[in-house]
């Protein structure tokens, strides 16, 4: 089997590996995560990787951020990437940057059953296109066109179409939301960071204090954390609501990517906030929100929405991707 470069570079945590590739069966050689923000250049980073190892000679990396060309931007992340750097400073023939919703996209093979939790089964012949939203440090989604045989994926920047709200608390925080920013995304809602300012607006809105014991919290590294932790155990009543109104915000917009990539062959659910919230995922609100649509109700019904639990799916898919592309007849 070849030996392959991945990476799934997130604006918090950035995965690494060097992973044996066979069909669309992966086995991880070596893996190392490291927090983002500690290093002022991805260059840095995977410097600090390769110390030591054999560079592989393909490597394909997910970015969260939009990718033009042979370059991309992180949208939470100072950094800049161009992979005909990565090649001249790294010796690596052959680098491919993809967004890490695209790579999510592609992992898509390589999970099995046990990877993924069906919230909506959806109907028993659904064929057709496919789509990937994932909510962690922002907002990312992708769509899978089915050309008849086989999907192929590709990256959008929908998460930061702007946000629409569907009832009259939504509307209070979107216009809480635009008092801070020029320009109010779904990425600004359903996001860590989304989940934190959520949490600030009912504050607000429902004028309750946090108790001291969340304040201090509050105060730590992960907020959205500690927000989502306060509510799964039904410590603190605005966190609790926090949460509920943070799953049927997801629903809604995933709705909107399902309609709009006509994902007949199923929706999927990736990033890290979804598999820490499976119980309110599973309670009928998320579904209820996308499900919400009017008349194109039954087209969405007929729609299978499945959790991706393996948190390894967007890396294990820049190795299928970098597997693809040596593959590929010249």
């Amino acid at each position: 089997m070849n030996k392959f470069l991945a990476g799934d570079i997130g604006g918090t945590k950035t995965l690494l590996a060097v992973i044996e590739v066979s069909g669309t069966q992966v086995q991880v050689v070596h893996e190392v995560g490291y927090q983002s923000c500690d290093y002022a250049t991805f260059e840095l980073l995977l410097g600090d990787f390769l110390s030591g190892i054999k560079t592989p000679s393909h490597a394909a990396l997910g970015i969260a951020g939009p990718v033009q060309g042979r370059v991309a931007q992180t949208t939470n992340l100072p950094w800049r990437i161009d992979a005909d750097v990565l090649h001249q400073q790294f010796g690596i023939a052959h680098c491919t940057l993809l967004n890490d919703l695209e790579a999510t996209a592609y992992g898509l093979p390589a999970l099995d059953s046990g990877d993924l939790l069906t919230l909506q089964a959806g109907a028993t012949n659904a064929v057709g296109n496919a789509a990937v939203i994932a909510a962690g440090t922002g907002l990312g989604e992708a769509g899978l066109y089915w050309d008849g045989q086989h999907h192929q994926p590709f990256a959008t920047e929908g998460g930061h179409a702007s946000f629409g709200p569907g009832d009259e608390l939504e509307s209070a925080f979107l216009n809480h939301l635009q008092q801070q920013h020029r320009h109010v995304s779904w990425e600004r809602v359903v996001s860590g960071m989304g989940l934190v300012s959520l949490h600030e607006f009912l504050r607000l809105y429902r004028h309750s204090a946090a108790p001291l014991w969340l304040a201090e919290e509050l105060q730590g590294v992960d907020p959205a954390a500690s927000i989502s932790a306060a509510a799964l155990s039904g410590r603190d009543e605005i966190c609790v609501e926090t949460l509920a109104r943070f799953v049927r915000l997801y629903g809604a917009e995933a709705g909107n990517l399902a309609l709009k990539v006509m994902s007949r062959g199923g929706l999927y659910l990736g990033g890290g906030i979804a598999p820490k919230i499976l119980p309110l995922l599973q309670n009928g609100a998320f579904l209820d929100a996308f499900l919400n649509k009017g008349r194109m109700r039954p087209l969405l019904e007929a729609m299978p929405v499945r959790v991706i639990l393996n948190d390894r799916a967007a890396l294990f898919g820049s190795a299928l991707r970098a597997a693809q592309l040596a593959n590929k007849p010249t």
